[in-house]
């Protein structure tokens, strides 16, 4: 399940059906603070690319890990790629923002380059769009009277790029549904009657990351979502729920992708699942 802003001055939604192919969803926000006052916040992965416009001077800032001080800054419009751990980030200075958390397989589509060229990285979307289409779209983006007109006007500039584009691939589109009832990725590969060297090729470019760890990001996810949906679970229950061999499994995978224990990470009380306050 994707992960988007849910404070207040903020709405989201799903997309029309011409983009609902590539997009989960559209967020936008006011720029309100984050709860508590604090500065850093450590964003967990998700299984899937982001896109984020800050409308506003202050760029994305990263620091690289707790004791860096200065940091340094990225693009106020950025791609987001899969990544198998956290980042922290300044959230001292927020700014009303648009996003879309877009469909896994799609995003080399939507941007016109393999989803595995920004794994691990944030990439400027001028880099991928070019500065003018970008300043024309914050211009109109800005000018916008309501959060509302703001998504109306961002899903716009997002479907005038669908007349150049293929549908996902179907073999990874069907990839991505057996992996969601959790079939092994060597069952996958032989439903699709391909090699395996071939298809972790395949899926890397589409999706940005290797089936294997992919398929361990989306349980992550899954975990995260339960949390936050049953916020006194046992860790045990959780575990197993989940398909982990026993809760020191559980263990060692969330802190391999949350660089938290699960324990530290329920101490903090995230106000989102992904959104971890420091």
């Amino acid at each position: 399940m994707a992960e988007y802003p849910s404070l207040s001055g903020s709405v989201s939604r799903p997309p029309g059906p011409a983009l609902a192919p590539f997009v989960d969803v559209l967020w936008a926000s006011d720029g309100a603070e984050p709860p508590g006052g604090c500065r850093r916040e450590l964003m967990l992965p998700a299984e899937s690319l982001h896109l984020v416009l800050r409308l506003g001077d202050a760029p994305l800032r990263i620091f690289r890990d707790p004791a860096d001080d200065a940091g340094f800054t990225v693009s106020t419009a950025v791609v987001g790629g899969l990544r198998t751990g956290p980042y922290l980030r300044d959230v001292s200075r927020q700014l009303p923002s648009v996003g879309a958390m877009l469909r896994p397989g799609a995003a080399g589509l939507l941007l016109g380059a393999p989803a595995a060229a920004f794994s691990g990285a944030h990439t400027p979307l001028a880099d991928v769009w070019g500065d003018s289409a970008l300043d024309r779209l914050r211009d109109r983006l800005s000018g916008a009277a309501s959060l509302a007109r703001r998504l109306d006007l961002f899903e716009e500039a997002l479907a005038a790029r669908l007349p150049n584009l293929r549908h996902i691939d179907p073999r990874i589109a069907q990839a991505l549904g057996d992996f969601a009832v959790a079939r092994p990725v060597g069952e996958v590969v032989r439903r699709l009657d391909t090699s395996h060297r071939h298809f972790t090729r395949l899926f890397r470019d589409a999706v940005g990351l290797s089936p294997k760890a992919w398929c361990r990001l989306a349980r992550f996810g899954r975990v995260l979502d339960r949390l936050g949906a049953e916020p006194g679970i046992g860790w045990a229950e959780l575990a197993a729920a989940e398909g982990y061999a026993d809760q020191a499994h559980l263990s060692r995978e969330f802190r391999a992708f949350a660089g938290l224990s699960p324990a530290d990470y329920r101490r903090r009380a995230p106000w989102s699942p992904r959104h971890v306050p420091l």
